[in-house]
């Protein structure tokens, strides 16, 4: 399962992505994409040994510093990986010599990144270089690097430079005053502090040689120790440079330097703390992974989306909070928005709730800020920055510069006006509170939120007597393109919403903890008028809405507005407001992001006016054609997947799904090099759980009512809600199943007398695996005939379907190879023989046939599988077309001359990677793979399923194959099939062949059509 990204040299496998070739017109996108991290700290992909104009950072939690006059933003940190390796004189840069070979993989399951290049120096010298590092899981103040070098066709001197560079830019600002280096019995330490906010950073680093004798020499250039050592290499012979780095602030610790001394004279080595960090990830997926069986790409790129927002979620610091490009960019100056409680927190809510605690407790630790924005602008209680760093003061810039010299600065009103995240903040507050059931939280620091907050709305409203009614004028909504408007929808309703919710949790903290009540009412100045004042506001605030049709007016006088076709103005490649201008843009019908909609998706859970389904029909017909969903904001698709896919609109919902899914894997935004776009990241997790899962929240926990995709034939994941785990395992069109049907269906296929009647079936079936998904017994087996459906008597062939694996090329050898690797591995017999079972098998029920009567967990068996596949593709990346069996071109060349449609259909979930290897993708017009069906071979789906895209009967299809298993397919789909291989393993098929070598489409044409005669 491997799937292209556009025009970005990337292969997704169900946990790796592969970049196969260096572009460097993407390098700084492919930066931040590469990010790695651990919850304190995040470091972009850049490379160890450099790149002329790259932009290298690490950014740790809560290191902020200010710009004077200008902005607040989080710091570059001093940067831990500068690795230089000289060869022979040349030093090793992908800007000089030659590039022979490229390969940069990032390993989601344990945070891994890893770049293997060949490299040819200008000297003619040509040297295996790889890199792999990570940032530890298992303790986030340890990062590791590891390099091995080989030379291929010299001896010769290498001389190795490990560094840290204290010279960090924000682009072209250095925050970072010198203080003091030095070495050490372990290496070289430096210490630095930021200019302004006076946080102190130490950072120390060991290097160990491994597989040559070799010194280290230190260089204590100011601001850039260094570990260097020279050692003569030799050809085909590895050596291994294993690089350490410890690292503290003054943020959590008095003195860091003597911390970092400390722990990095303790570390163990490289792979002790590559296993801890493996162990913690482990423990994370268990609890976050979500599994999509049937979209491959999708597969990849939503456990890809939730790594970047797990990196970036602050383990066991509440004082810190996500910035809206989480610690991979520069772009927001590391700031903190809604994003992070309406977007990002449901997925940490829902499966690390200590985290979503985190979260929500910096906002409690920011109120002091909140609460001096209030009173600047002469309001009560605590009004939330719109964008807050590490105090909670605002810290939005009131300009944007713009390119042009002469142009006119443009103001950000956002700070004064966008008001409605001091809804949004007691909204995720009261969230958890339902989620976790957290009253002690609640009671000490959620309920002083809600409340604070509270007593803004109490004094920012304005009361119209003529309409006797609550007012909120010159506000800033959900959709950013109108800046100035009156009683927004969004802001109005939710501040309803909010001070409806305030007034509860006062009344459950003067009941249940009437000290910390009394407290509260002291320190917020509260009193039984204001909370009168309150209950005022929720029965007297202005909202325009039609009860007949449920249409919502977005703001006073939207409906006014100039009307704008969207439609009119594509093709286009930015959003509308630089086209139509800001004036223009504020006196149109165009939204930036969902406002009216955004409203209903929030109020939806719940059930809360105005939501209900013809409220959703009637708005989301209205708004969602006049919202520039492609370029305008990157938080809208994801809402609009989910409220597209409660109203049946699959097509629409899958599609605004994808556009979030892959806004950095595909820049289809073109501003991916700023940092990845955290809300898009959490607004997916929503999508697949409340959109596609249908997740609804009861009192007696989560239930699901799905709406899979099409093609989607699983999705699996697990809820925490209040204290308890819900497993999850959706199917398309049915109840979650175990894998005992796919075992049925694999022993009567090897069974040398397949039985045919269900009676006979049923006996043949298999005890459930040590860990079933939860069903409450195997499924009925229903039979494949031997034969399928009656063939025509003139056969009118269309299509042909090529297993690939032994009939295109093959990869019998490399899967073997794959396995007995996991086999040795795990101490269980395996062998060439046992391997012969394993043919046209998938993965799973491969892994099952070899693991006999062994228990293992489900957790236990996905590793081993992933773990197979990780071998099996480490093994595939050296295939080239030269590995295509004889004859395979040849006959392909001719069908399609023929205007025959080509199809592959191979249980592989690697198929797409070998294929493109192999160099026939432009000659395939359709793939079906592993992850393309729920049933494995002998049922015949795969080949259903890769007809059907093909645009064509199954009658007209051919199926060639080399497995027992695989012919019983095509013949159960109704298909003619070929065989190659022995009779005793392909004889059931219409016609066996030895290979496809000399076949022509010709003679097959002419077989086939004598066998139809004989029928007659």
């Amino acid at each position: 399962m491997q799937t292209k990204g556009r025009s970005r040299h990337f292969i997704y496998t169900d946990w790796i992505l592969i970049e196969n070739q260096f572009d460097p017109e993407q390098l700084h996108s492919k930066e931040t994409v590469f990010t790695i991290g651990n919850g304190y700290l995040g470091s972009r992909g850049s490379f160890e040994e450099g790149y002329p104009h790259a932009l290298p950072a690490t950014f740790i939690h809560g290191v902020y510093d200010d710009v004077p006059v200008v902005y607040t933003e989080l710091v570059n940190c001093p940067d831990w990986l500068p690795l230089i390796v000289i060869v022979n004189g040349d030093r090793f840069r992908l800007d000089r010599g030659e590039i022979l070979s490229y390969d940069r993989q990032l390993d989601l399951r344990q945070g891994l990144l890893i770049r293997s290049v060949r490299w040819r120096s200008p000297s003619g010298n040509t040297i295996d270089i790889s890199f792999e590092r990570f940032a530890s899981l298992a303790d986030p103040h340890v990062l590791a690097l590891r390099c091995h070098l080989t030379p291929i066709d010299f001896e010769g001197l290498i001389e190795v430079q490990a560094s840290i560079n204290g010279y960090p830019e924000n682009q072209g600002l250095n925050h970072w005053e010198e203080l003091d280096q030095g070495k050490t019995n372990q290496g070289i330490w430096l210490q630095r502090r930021t200019r302004n906010s006076r946080i102190e950073l130490g950072m120390a680093v060991k290097v160990t040689i491994l597989g040559t004798e070799a010194s280290l020499q230190i260089n204590t250039a100011p601001g850039y120790p260094t570990l260097s050592t020279t050692f003569f290499a030799k050809a085909q012979q590895t050596v291994t440079v294993e690089k350490l780095v410890t690292v503290f602030t003054s943020r959590e610790i008095e003195a860091p330097v003597p911390a970092a001394q400390e722990k990095l004279a303790h570390l163990p080595d490289y792979a002790t703390l590559l296993k801890a960090n493996e162990q913690a990830w482990n423990e994370v997926w268990q609890q976050s992974d979500i599994l999509i069986e049937g979209d491959s790409t999708a597969t990849f790129a939503v456990r890809y989306n939730l790594f970047q927002l797990l990196i970036a979620a602050p383990q066991d610091d509440d004082r810190v909070s996500i910035p809206a490009k989480t610690l991979s960019g520069f772009g927001y100056r590391g700031h903190i928005f809604w994003d992070t409680e309406i977007f990002m927190q449901p997925l940490f809510l829902f499966t690390q709730p200590a985290i979503a605690r985190n979260l929500l407790s910096y906002r409690w630790h920011t109120l002091p800020g909140a609460r001096r924005k209030a009173a600047h602008y002469g309001y009560r209680g605590a009004m939330f920055a719109w964008e807050s760093a590490d105090t909670g003061d605002e810290v939005t810039p009131r300009w944007a510069i713009g390119s042009d010299f002469y142009g006119e600065d443009v103001r950000i009103w956002c700070r004064d006006r966008e008001i409605h995240i001091n809804a949004d903040i007691p909204y995720a507050v009261w969230n958890y509170w339902q989620a976790t059931g957290d009253d002690d939280w609640m009671q000490k620091c959620g309920a002083e939120i809600i409340l604070d907050a509270a007593l803004f709305w109490g004094s920012r409203v304005e009361f119209n007597s003529e309409r006797d009614r609550y007012e909120i004028p010159g506000v800033i909504g959900a959709d950013e393109y109108h800046e100035l408007v009156h009683n927004n929808a969004f802001t109005n309703r939710m501040a309803q919403w909010h001070l409806e919710k305030a007034i509860a949790v006062y009344d459950w903290l003067v009941d249940k903890f009437p000290e910390q009540a009394t407290e509260l009412e002291q320190k917020l100045k509260l009193t039984p008028e204001e909370r009168s004042h309150w209950q005022d506001i929720v029965a007297k605030i202005l909202f325009f809405y039609d009860p007949s049709t449920g249409l919502i007016e977005q703001f006073e006088g939207f409906f006014q507005l100039e009307d704008i076709n969207l439609a009119d103005y594509e093709p286009r490649d930015r959003s509308m407001q630089p086209i139509l201008g800001i004036d223009k843009t504020n006196k149109s019908q165009v939204l930036k992001q969902p406002d009216v909609l955004m409203l209903l998706y929030l109020m939806r859970e719940s059930a809360d006016f105005p939501y209900n389904e013809k409220a959703l029909q009637t708005n989301w017909d209205y708004y969602a054609p006049r919202t520039d969903i492609t370029y305008g904001s990157s938080l809208g698709p994801a809402v609009q997947a989910i409220l597209a896919s409660d109203l049946g609109k699959s097509t629409v919902a899958y599609e605004q799904f994808m556009r979030a899914l892959m806004v950095d894997l595909e820049d289809n935004r073109g501003n991916t090099n700023d940092g990845i776009h955290g809300a898009s990241a959490g607004g997916i997790w929503q999508a697949v759980i409340f959109g596609f899962g249908g997740i609804q929240l009861t009192e007696n926990g989560p239930v699901a009512n799905p709406h899979l995709p099409p093609g989607w034939t699983r999705l699996k994941f697990r809820l925490h809600w209040r204290g308890k785990w819900h497993d999850f395992d959706l199917h398309q069109g049915k109840v979650a199943q175990d894998i005992t049907r796919q075992l049925e269906f694999l022993q009567l296929s090897l069974s040398p007398d397949p039985p045919n009647s269900h009676s006979q079936a049923s006996e043949h079936q298999t005890s459930p695996p040590a860990s079933p998904a939860p069903s409450s017994s195997p499924l009925p087996i229903t039979p494949y005939p031997q034969r399928g459906p009656h063939l025509p008597h003139n056969p009118n062939i269309q299509g042909f379907i090529f297993d690939l694996d032994g009939v295109l090329t093959d990869t019998a050898e490399l899967h073997y190879l794959a396995w007995q690797k996991l086999a040795d591995e795990e101490g269980i017999p395996f062998n060439r023989e046992a391997n012969e079972a394993l043919r046209g098998v998938s993965r799973r029920a491969s892994l099952m046939l070899i693991l006999g009567n062994r228990a293992y967990s489900e957790a236990q068996i996905e590793e081993m599988m992933e773990r197979k596949n990780r071998y099996y593709v480490e093994l595939i990346q050296n295939m080239t077309s030269h590995d295509l069996l004889s004859g395979a071109i040849a006959l392909l060349d001719e069908l399609r001359q023929a205007g025959i449609k080509i199809g592959i259909g191979s249980a592989s979930k690697n198929a797409r990677p070998v294929i493109e290897r192999l160099g026939i993708m432009n000659k395939v017009d359709a793939i079906a793979d592993g992850y393309s069906v729920q049933e494995p071979k002998p049922a015949p789906d795969l080949f259903l399923y890769a007809a059907k895209q093909l645009g064509i009967e199954p009658a007209q299809s051919v199926v060639v194959e080399d497995a027992a298993a695989g012919v019983e397919a095509a013949l159960a789909a109704g298909m003619w099939a070929v065989g190659l291989g022995p009779v005793e393993r392909v004889g059931a098929a219409h016609i066996v062949l030895p290979s496809l070598e000399g076949l022509k489409w010709a003679d097959l044409r002419e077989q086939l059509s004598n066998i139809s005669r004989r029928k007659q």
